[in-house]
């Protein structure tokens, strides 16, 4: 018999979240973001989910073959555009578009032979300073695109570091957009401002033609604590669940795990269960994380081992062995109402956010559609 643990990617979930960023932003186009193997849920996986997404945005050349093996036939985005020259090839044959952020990408345009000219993103570096054109260099090199023979439609593009909060006490955004406004002021071109944290937050002033929808879609909050999941009503696309393998009754004075981080103060009952830092379970996550036991709330105790984490079942008589327990995402139905454990509290509980948490599910967990 299989180790208990598993992930569940729920389907509808995506296409609920997807749907919500639609409501946002009704008049923009929807790019449904799938990097990092679509946060860790699995291209393939996902796909059924946010199929009803206007293109598709992501990295790696690689993700993109996938999903034209999927039947996708629409637009992809490559959001860091390509790596070499090469790369290039790939991309007129799957028709890709692809951002340009620096010259030596326009070089490689340049040199590149090609019976069909590319559609590009050219980018902006309005403030975040990862990558892009800065201001006073962004018309020069839009200026060298439209000369290209190579190139057939640019679009422009920006990204927002404070979109999910304030700046420094002032609005997050309004430094950013006054230099994305002005910059491209009179230049042709669809333009991609929005990722999700503005597509929630600030929908008026950033949805434009077309929105990037990334953690929203999976159901992490980028605005997360100050507004929660139910806020911005998204459901949890991934579930992490495991089951109690043992149980261990603790009298006052004794420890738990490595390095004795818990000391009971009085007689308990503790259960241990098959996930760890092995499994992608934050090891940074100390006594009081907050995890279900059937369904019901309760806390981590002491440090997440390789393989396992205990788990307090004080006030939880029912459970014990072979209890299920949910790490994050969607519990069991109780009393005909359902459980959740929004992955954004664990992460929080862990030092963290809900993004690193998906992305970092470990290989040997089975993931498989709910």
């Amino acid at each position: 018999m299989p180790r208990p643990i598993e992930a569940l990617i729920h389907t509808e979930a995506l296409a609920h979240n997807l749907g919500r960023a639609r409501a946002q932003a009704p008049n923009a186009r929807v790019w449904a973001v799938v990097k990092a193997n679509a946060y860790g849920h699995g291209v393939e996986r996902a796909f059924e989910g946010l199929r009803a997404a206007d293109g598709f945005a992501l990295l790696d050349l690689a993700e993109a073959e996938r999903l034209r093996a999927l039947d996708w036939r629409g637009p992809i985005l490559l959001l860091e555009g390509v790596f070499e020259p090469r790369d290039l090839e790939l991309c007129s044959r799957l028709k890709l578009w692809h951002a340009v952020h620096c010259e030596e990408q326009i070089d490689w345009l340049a040199m590149h032979k090609t019976h069909e000219p590319h559609r590009v993103f050219l980018k902006l570096n309005s403030g975040m300073n990862r990558l892009g054109f800065t201001p006073a260099a962004f018309r020069a090199a839009y200026a060298r695109l439209e000369a290209l023979p190579q190139v057939d439609e640019i679009g422009l593009m920006t990204h927002f570091s404070d979109a999910d909060a304030q700046r420094l006490g002032a609005d997050g955004i309004a430094h950013q957009l006054a230099a994305y406004e002005a910059t491209t002021e009179g230049l042709a071109g669809e333009r991609t401002i929005a990722n999700s944290a503005a597509t929630l937050r600030h929908p008026a002033r950033t949805a434009n033609d077309w929105v990037r929808a990334g953690i929203m879609v999976y159901g992490g909050v980028p605005d997360f604590p100050e507004h929660d999941a139910a806020h911005w009503d998204l459901r949890p696309a991934m579930t992490l669940r495991s089951k109690v393998i043992g149980v261990q009754h603790l009298q006052p004075g004794d420890t738990v795990g490595y390095g004795s981080a818990f000391t009971a103060t009085e007689a308990m009952r503790i259960g241990i269960v098959a996930c760890g830092y092995a499994d992608g379970y934050p090891r940074s996550a100390k006594t009081g994380a907050p995890v279900l036991v059937d369904g019901q709330r309760t806390r981590t105790l002491g440090r997440v081992s390789m393989d396992m984490l205990a788990v307090d079942l004080g006030g939880l008589p029912a459970s014990g062995f072979g209890s299920e327990v949910t790490l994050w995402g969607e519990g069991p139905v109780i009393g005909g109402k359902g459980s959740r454990l929004p992955i954004d509290e664990v992460a929080q509980a862990a030092g963290t956010i809900g993004y690193e948490l998906m992305c970092a599910v470990a290989p040997r967990v089975p993931i498989t559609r709910a």
